[in-house]
C-alpha cells in the first residue's frame, strides 16, 4: 500500500481491511504529527510515533481498526528502528526485521534465511525483493508483488 512518509527519516506503512480506510487517510495521524511538529518544534522520532500510532489504534480497541501498520525508520544517531503492531495497538520491536499480512508465517521464513546483519542499502533492497515475492508466491491470499521502501540517511528508496 502506498503512503506518505510521515518525516524525512520515518515511513508508515498500513496493510488494513477495506472498511478501516478511516485509518489508512492518515487524518488524524497527520493532524497530531503537525501539533507534535508545532510545539516541539522538530520532527517526530520514529520510536514516538510508534507511540503515537498504537495509542490511536488503541483508541478502538472495542471496535478495531483492522490493520497492522509497520513503521520504519532512522533514529537517534541514524540508528534503525522497526515495529508493527496487531489490531489494538500492541507494539513488536525488533533490532532484525518485521512481517506484517496475510504472508507473515512464510515471510518469517523467507527473511530469517536471507537476513544478514550490517547489509548495505542495495543488498538489503535485493534480499527484501527476493523474501517478498518468494513468500507471496506461496499464499494465495496475499496479492501479487509489493512495495520495497529502503530508509537511508540520505534519503526514503521506494520498488515495486
Amino acid at each position: 500500500m502506498r503512503s506518505p512518509p510521515m518525516s524525512k527519516h520515518c515511513k508508515l506503512i498500513v496493510q488494513a481491511f477495506c472498511s478501516s480506510k478511516d485509518f489508512v487517510r492518515y487524518q488524524r495521524l497527520v493532524f497530531r504529527h503537525k501539533l507534535y511538529q508545532l510545539r516541539e518544534e522538530r520532527d517526530m522520532k520514529p520510536e514516538t510515533f510508534a507511540s503515537l500510532v498504537s495509542a490511536i489504534i488503541y483508541e478502538k480497541r472495542f471496535g478495531p481498526y483492522l490493520c497492522q501498520p509497520v513503521i520504519a525508520g532512522l533514529g537517534e544517531d541514524d540508528k534503525p528502528f522497526i515495529c508493527t503492531m496487531d489490531s489494538i495497538g500492541a507494539k513488536e520491536l525488533a533490532k532484525d526485521f518485521v512481517v506484517s499480512g496475510t504472508a507473515s508465517e512464510s515471510l518469517y521464513g523467507a527473511c530469517e534465511a536471507m537476513y544478514k546483519p550490517d547489509m548495505e542499502a542495495e543488498e538489503l533492497f535485493e534480499t527484501i525483493s527476493q523474501a517478498l515475492l518468494s513468500s507471496v508466491d506461496r499464499d494465495c491470499l496475499s496479492g501479487w508483488g509489493g512495495h520495497v521502501y529502503v530508509v537511508t540517511p540520505r534519503r526514503l528508496k521506494r520498488g515495486s
